[in-house]
């Protein structure tokens, strides 16, 4: 007999989470910034570490810094399957998951402080050759760490309740992560002067001391195999992947959510280009705006939570969709003043809840389904098909900003936020091919077979 389910289970492992989240977010939120563009009086530390690396378009457009960020979310992407197929095959004593977890975690903390320290040599060659494998390694490590994570989603998401439950806590420590990440500017200037590179190494060597000890909580805490009865899959990597994409459900759901994450990410990219450029405010006040939409989204995730049985996940999420194509518009034609960051901010709670937790819950739904009628249990290919195909969007996106925003002018910085809102829309239109009642139908019958 395997030891219950309970939610104080499920928010220890929505901790591990935290930590990725708040990992990913200091590079995903900070390294354009600081990696390019350039400092004025009011933002002394915009792009404090340009000159460090190449910046000169290098053919048509395309920027090296583009390139390679690009490249690192394809790399991202193709290592995703291969991961899970291995995490999916693993006999580990541990189990398939706790164990990939537990040996990366440091790791990958301390390739992200050597993304802001290592690149700075007196050698601009030397530093782009180096940002390049760094990053390569930092998008490797956390495959590592956050396929099998993921996969746990679907396997402690034993019944509906604990998949909406689970998603709903990883989703409250996902922002919350992000938007500590956010902080990162505040916790450099009350480490140092401002306009100098050091406090800003520091405070990210705290931010990922703080992510390495929230991804090993989980990773200790949680006997795997007290709560899971996992077979290993005998099934190849790349026909795994393969068999993943051939569901029809599944196929309709990413196709919408790459899109999705192509548009969040040229926001995302281009947020403290927003604030600063457009809305001309301080980029301390960055982790204040993202903290009143996160506090904002965190009281609309009960209402989540209780609406998406009753709903459907289906409408709410192509709520979110439209919702968040409103303030990509918003942003795209703001003024200058800290009240257009509170507009943003206040709207895009709404979409930020949703979309936060409802997506993996639909992902472990095809997973809990495909597990049902094939007998075999491939959940972390599930959710490495979904990262695989959203890491090709985000891929795009990262082109896309620094090509567009290459002359970094006001007018570039919105076109990127019109981008976003067209893309968003065709993501809405999309997600109504996906049909959620004739999933969790067919769950509930062969679910009453096996009884």
């Amino acid at each position: 007999m395997k030891k219950p389910i309970t939610n104080k289970l499920l928010w220890i492992f929505a901790i591990g989470q935290f930590g990725w989240s708040l990992l990913s977010g200091i590079v995903s939120n900070w390294m354009v910034y600081y990696y390019t563009g350039s400092p004025d009086a009011q933002n002394p530390n915009t792009g404090i570490f340009a000159s460090g690396i190449t910046q000169n378009p290098i053919i048509f457009r395309l920027t090296l810094f583009g390139l390679v960020l690009a490249v690192g979310r394809i790399f991202d992407a193709i290592t995703d399957p291969l991961i899970a197929g291995w995490s999916d095959r693993s006999r580990f004593k541990g189990g398939r998951r706790i164990p990939f977890m537990r040996a990366i975690a440091i790791p990958f903390a301390l390739v992200t402080v050597g993304l802001f320290v290592l690149p700075q040599t007196a050698n601009v060659a030397l530093n782009d050759v180096l940002l390049f494998v760094l990053l390569m390694v930092f998008y490797l490590f956390m495959t590592i760490f956050c396929t099998p994570y993921n996969a746990l989603i679907a396997e402690l998401g034993d019944t509906q309740k604990h998949r909406i439950n689970v998603s709903t806590y990883i989703s409250f420590t996902f922002i919350a992560g992000q938007s500590l990440s956010f902080m990162l500017p505040n916790l450099a200037g009350m480490l140092g002067e401002a306009g100098q590179p050091q406090p800003i190494r520091l405070a990210v060597a705290i931010m990922a001391a703080i992510a390495c000890l929230s991804m090993l909580i989980p990773s200790y805490y949680i006997k795997e195999r007290d709560y899971i009865d996992s077979k290993p899959s005998e099934t190849p990597a790349f026909s795994s992947l393969l068999k993943a994409f051939q569901n029809k459900q599944f196929r309709r759901f990413v196709y919408s959510d790459v899109i999705y994450f192509f548009a969040l990410t040229l926001f995302q990219t281009g947020l403290a280009f927003y604030e600063t450029k457009l809305m001309e405010i301080e980029d301390t006040w960055t982790f204040v705006l993202t903290a009143t939409m996160t506090f904002i989204s965190v009281l609309l995730y009960p209402v989540v939570n209780k609406l998406a049985p009753k709903l459907g996940k289906k409408k709410l999420i192509i709520t979110g969709f439209f919702s968040y194509s409103l303030v990509f518009l918003i942003t795209s034609i703001c003024g200058k003043g800290l009240h257009w960051g509170f507009i943003v901010a206040v709207c895009a709670s709404v979409p930020m809840a949703i979309l936060g937790i409802l997506p993996q819950a639909c992902v472990a739904d095809v997973a809990e389904l495909n597990r049902l009628e094939t007998g075999e249990d491939r959940s972390g290919m599930f959710f490495a098909a979904r990262t695989f195909a959203f890491k090709m969007g985000q891929a795009l996106a990262m082109v896309v900003f620094t090509s567009v925003t290459v002359s970094q002018t006001q007018g570039s910085y919105r076109a990127t936020a019109i981008i976003a809102t067209v893309t968003c829309l065709i993501g809405a239109l999309l997600f109504f091919l996906y049909n959620e009642k004739q999933i969790l139908g067919r769950i509930t019958e062969l679910k009453g077979s096996e009884n």
